[in-house]
């Protein structure tokens, strides 16, 4: 049996056919591109902008179209940065921000600027302080969800041509120098010593609505009572009236008499039982109230 001999194997024109297949095999590599979901590739020919190759499997031509630049398209977050901003009232303030941005158009974003988180900061910082500067200190408290929302449309018109989405602008925190923070405590307890006053105010209002409102219901009783005693008497007097017309003097005479031996035995009930007072009309009023009881019986 013969033996391989490389040597005679690689000399008699096979090395041609190897070189040609490594070839092949290499603008198949160069000619096939598979690009990241979270990817896209900037391809240029000749030094030139040819094409952007999305995720997946794509096809250029090897050796002429070449991969010059692999950008990330995923959601990226600028680091925190705080800058100083003064209020239309002349307040210094210190605004910590944070940016979320993606890259939707590579090709825009590649040769149009150089340092992308630079630019996108540095458009922050001045949108910030611009927007800022035309609020007082306590709109840019209150009114926090409005300039974010304020902020993010700038920052997104600004941006606009790199190719970038700003996906999210944030305000972290709103910081105060410590003389102002110091006058806004001051301004804080004064109102706060307001409002206990005007608390207390209002409950010694109440309190004299409601002790009138009693002294009123009060008096509308005592005077309700009144009716109801005046007519009780009246119809009494209606009653004793009736009885004189029907009966004529007597009747008249033994509800006096009546009323003094009523009077009489009050007085005997009360604390100087062992003393009796005895009117000098009593004995007569005595004598006519048995009189006229033999008179009635």
């Amino acid at each position: 049996m013969n033996q391989f001999d490389p040597y005679q194997f690689l000399t008699g024109g096979n090395i041609v056919t190897l070189a040609l297949a490594f070839f092949i095999v290499l603008l198949v590599l160069k000619g096939v591109r598979i690009v990241p979901q979270s990817e896209k590739f900037v391809v240029e020919r000749f030094g030139r902008l040819r094409t952007v190759l999305g995720p997946g499997i794509n096809f250029v031509i090897p050796l002429i179209d070449i991969v010059a630049h692999k950008i990330s398209i995923l959601e990226r977050q600028l680091p925190n940065a705080m800058q100083d901003a003064i209020t239309s009232d002349n307040v210094l303030v210190k605004v910590e921000t944070s940016v979320f941005y993606r890259i939707t158009e590579p090709e825009r974003t590649v040769y149009r600027i150089r340092d992308v988180d630079a630019a996108i900061a540095t458009t922050v910082a001045g949108i910030v302080r611009s927007e800022i500067g035309k609020m007082e200190l306590d709109e840019v408290q209150s009114n926090r969800s409005s300039l974010i929302a304020t902020i993010k449309a700038s920052v997104e018109e600004a941006v606009n041509d790199w190719g970038i989405e700003v996906t999210r602008a944030e305000i972290l925190d709103v910081n105060l120098d410590e003389a102002t923070r110091a006058a806004m405590m001051q301004q804080l307890n004064a109102e706060r010593a307001r409002r206990a006053t005007v608390m207390e105010a209002e409950g010694q209002k109440r309190s004299v609505e409601l002790a009138a409102d009693a002294a009123l219901y009060s008096a509308e009783q005592t005077a309700k009572a009144r009716r109801v005693q005046a007519d009780a008497e009246a119809y009494a007097t209606g009653v004793v009236a009736e009885a004189i017309a029907k009966n004529g003097l007597e009747a008249a005479q033994y509800q006096v008499a009546l009323k003094q031996v009523e009077a009489l035995v009050s007085l005997g009930e009360g604390s100087g039982k062992q003393t009796i007072v005895v009117p000098a009309a009593a004995l007569e009023a005595f004598g006519d109230a048995f009189k006229l009881f033999k008179g009635k019986a």
